[in-house]
C-alpha cells in the first residue's frame, strides 16, 4: 500500500468518527432528555363500569365455552355410513374427476370419512387422487404427510384439517 492510500484511508477513518459524533445525539433520542420515550407517561384510563368490564369477560368466556361444547358435540356425534353408500359416492363424485369409477375409488378404505377425506385434500390440493389414496393406504401414512411428501410448498396441516372437515359435513348432510 502506498503511502497516498494509507493517509486517504486514515482521513477516511477519521473523517467518519468524527461525522458519527457530531451527527449521532441528533440521530438517537437521549434518554437524559425530558421529551425521551423513558420520561413519557402512559395514561391508562380507568374502566367506568368496572363491573360491566367484568360482565362482558364473563359472557365472552360463556360464548367461547358453548361453541366448544358445540364442536364436541359435532365430533362425537358421528354417523355411520358405508363407503359403498351410493349417497355417499353420488356426493363425491363431483370432487373426484369426471368419469371415476367411485366403487374402485372407494376400494381399500376404512371408512366413509377417510374416503371423503382424500378425496376432499386431493381436489384441494391439486394432487392426483390416486397418488394420495396410495400413500395413505399403502404405505400408511396420515393425509397430511402424504400431502406434504405431494406438495412441500403447500401447509399439509392446513389443507388435511381442512380436507376433514369437509368430509365430515358430507356425511352429516348424507346421515342427517
Amino acid at each position: 500500500m502506498t503511502i497516498g492510500k494509507m493517509t486517504a484511508l486514515a482521513f477516511g477513518l477519521v473523517g467518519g468518527f468524527a461525522l458519527g459524533v457530531w451527527t449521532g445525539p441528533h440521530l438517537v433520542q437521549r434518554a437524559d432528555r425530558a421529551e425521551s420515550a423513558v420520561h413519557q407517561t402512559v395514561v391508562v384510563p380507568d374502566a367506568e363500569h368496572p363491573r360491566e368490564v367484568f360482565l362482558e369477560a364473563k359472557q365472552a368466556r360463556a360464548a367461547r365455552a358453548a361453541a366448544a361444547r358445540t364442536a364436541a358435540a359435532a365430533r362425537t356425534a358421528r354417523v355411520n355410513v358405508d363407503v359403498d353408500a351410493p349417497a355417499l359416492q353420488e356426493r363425491l363424485k363431483p370432487v373426484l374427476n369426471r368419469g371415476a369409477n367411485m366403487a374402485l375409488a372407494a376400494e381399500g378404505f376404512r371408512s366413509a370419512e377417510q374416503f371423503a377425506t382424500v378425496a376432499h385434500a386431493s381436489r384441494n390440493t391439486e394432487v392426483p387422487f390416486v397418488l394420495l389414496k396410495h400413500r395413505v393406504l399403502n404405505e400408511g401414512k396420515s393425509v397430511a404427510e402424504a400431502i406434504r411428501e405431494s406438495k412441500p410448498a403447500v401447509d399439509a396441516g392446513v389443507e388435511a384439517n381442512l380436507a376433514r372437515a369437509q368430509a365430515q359435513s358430507d356425511i352429516v348432510a348424507i346421515g342427517g
